[in-house]
């Protein structure tokens, strides 16, 4: 395949798509497969064979994530020259009516299914890296060509410099989206600038923190978006191979990502000359054992040599040394999936979304006691009033709004005084969180927040590699000293104790899992420490 031949493939493919009347599409990500959703599809499939050769001509398309995960399975009638219909809880039962009414709209049995076209879960989102997410076929790359894929990496061959792609995305305002927020651009240029004759990029697809599926979502139900962003990423710096980092609990990504590689590769999208340039480029997928640890840029790079997963010290950095002691780009899946929407928009387009120091939009994996929970994109800056009480419908049950976590276990509970700030990277480390890869989960007043901080270092504890005494032992300290004031044993010197370990342990540890493990715990005592304090009301004069 060359350039002309992708422009050709992309046509073709459209005007396949433009001879249906309608299409059907189907969430069969992993959230929609766990509600039933494979039989959602072969209900929908064989109701559509059984009227073929009929008119309207349909097609039915096994798509991903379509965002509102609470509600799934979703399906999603597109008609010519009518607004898309979207249908929740769609049960085989249900796919079958959705067919009929395709056929001869009408509501009949499926009013209670309907979502309003102008539901807030999706009109104040911004999709950029889950765009073709629910629009496309994921293990299709015509269809991805359809929607303009490749392009971007067409135009860093042919038209653009390795310097001047790398010169893009710095000025795009791009910066990771695995936690840190470290610019992008930046990166680039350290790698790009090192003289070595191999050197590596690395899409980490380590996804660790508990109720977060950002990245699993687009590696699945995009490949080859993530695919591209490497091809580019690889021209840019000069590398010749590069690997997926992929967790074991992720099957279905595994499968994508391998097909999606073995797809390029055979039409020329990957591996020598590619595009009928003088670009060679190789991709694998390495498949992590699920360690929370391997999230961290020095450990994922032992883990893909074959070592046990621990970091070291930095310097040298990755950039400089990295795998197998080569100059390695390391960025995580969102990251990469940012790239080709800014080489084909341009710089000044996506710098213009979000706030001064915090350029783009952001996905977010909505989570905890909110009517709406599911997969979100948006613009950095947004408030998270807007994404508690908009996107997410707000707390059911008649409970209140009482704090939201950002970041994972390594982030921190934002209090309802703080609803009114703006999610970006520098606003949350003002309030004691990080932005992390993208959990968000919202917590009502049902929720003892020492017990909350107490789930979370519980996790830490068991995830610690144990390379470093402040993180292997301190992480088990601060959760006796948890337990201790959970149980009515604890005095009011024991709260200071655990909030001096706390600080202790973030300064002290080798990395970023345990200098962000007490995140938890000294987020809960700046906002919420009269709970703390409340559990000492028997504990003053109770035997140590």
């Amino acid at each position: 395949m060359n350039r002309d031949s992708l422009q050709r493939v992309g046509a073709d493919e459209r005007e396949r798509q433009a001879g249906f009347d309608l299409r059907l599409f189907c969430c069969s990500s992993t959230a929609c497969k766990s509600n039933g959703a494979g039989a959602t599809v072969e209900a929908l499939r064989q109701e559509v064979a059984s009227r073929e050769g009929q008119s309207p001509s349909i097609e039915v398309v096994s798509t991903g994530c379509m965002g509102l995960c609470s509600r799934g399975p979703l399906a999603r009638i597109d008609r010519k020259g009518a607004p898309s219909q979207v249908f929740h809880t769609v049960t085989p039962d249900v796919a079958r009516a959705i067919v009929a009414h395709a056929v001869a709209p009408s509501s009949d049995g499926l009013g209670e299914h309907v979502l309003p076209a102008d539901l807030p879960f999706f009109a104040k989102q911004m999709p950029i890296v889950l765009a073709e997410v629910g629009r496309i076929d994921p293990e299709s790359l015509d269809d991805y060509i359809a929607h303009g894929g490749f392009v971007a990496l067409a135009r860093a061959l042919f038209e653009m410099t390795p310097e001047q792609v790398c010169d893009e995305i710095q000025a795009s305002g791009l910066r990771g989206r695995g936690g840190a927020g470290f610019p992008t651009g930046t990166k680039w240029h350290f790698v790009r600038r090192e003289s070595a004759p191999q050197k590596y990029v690395v899409v980490n697809g380590d996804e660790g923190d508990p109720g977060a599926y950002m990245d699993r979502t687009v590696m699945e139900d995009n490949p080859y978006r993530v695919l591209e962003g490497m091809l580019i990423a690889a021209y840019a710096v000069g590398a010749q191979a590069g690997y997926f980092y992929v967790r074991g609990e992720y099957p279905t990504a595994v499968e994508r990502l391998r097909l999606a590689i073995r797809t390029a590769r055979r039409r020329g999208l990957l591996g020598r000359a590619i595009l009928d340039s003088a670009f060679d480029f190789n991709a694998e997928v390495r498949i992590g054992a699920g360690a929370f640890v391997c999230g961290e840029e020095t450990a994922l790079i032992h883990s893909i040599e074959g070592q046990r997963g621990t970091p070291r010290m930095r310097p040298p950095y990755p950039s400089t040394k990295g795998l197998w002691g080569c100059p390695t780009v390391i960025n995580n899946v969102e990251t990469m999936a940012n790239v080709p929407s800014i080489l084909t928009r341009g710089p000044a387009w996506f710098s213009s979304i979000g706030t001064a120091t915090s350029k783009g939009t952001k996905v977010f994996a909505l989570a905890g006691q909110l009517v709406n929970t599911g997969l979100i994109e948006v613009p950095m800056g947004i408030t998270l009033r807007q994404i508690v009480y908009e996107i997410g419908g707000g707390v059911p049950r008649g409970r209140s709004f009482k704090a939201a976590q950002t970041g994972g276990p390594s982030g921190g509970c934002i209090p309802e005084a703080h609803l009114d700030t703006p999610i970006d990277y520098e606003s949350l480390a003002q309030l004691g969180s990080i932005m992390g890869s993208g959990g968000l989960v919202i917590i009502d007043d049902s929720t003892r927040m020492p017990d909350f901080a107490r789930f979370f270092i519980d996790f830490c504890v068991d995830e610690s590699c144990g390379k470093c005494v402040p993180c292997r032992v301190g992480t088990v300290q601060i959760r006796s000293l948890l337990d201790r004031i959970l149980s009515g044993r604890a005095t009011a010197s024991d709260v200071e104790r655990l909030e001096r370990l706390c600080l202790f342990v973030k300064r002290a540890s080798l990395c970023g899992l345990g200098a962000s493990a007490p995140n938890p715990v000294l987020s809960t005592l700046r906002y919420f420490r009269h709970e703390y304090e409340a559990e000492l009301a028997n504990g003053e004069a109770a035997p140590v």
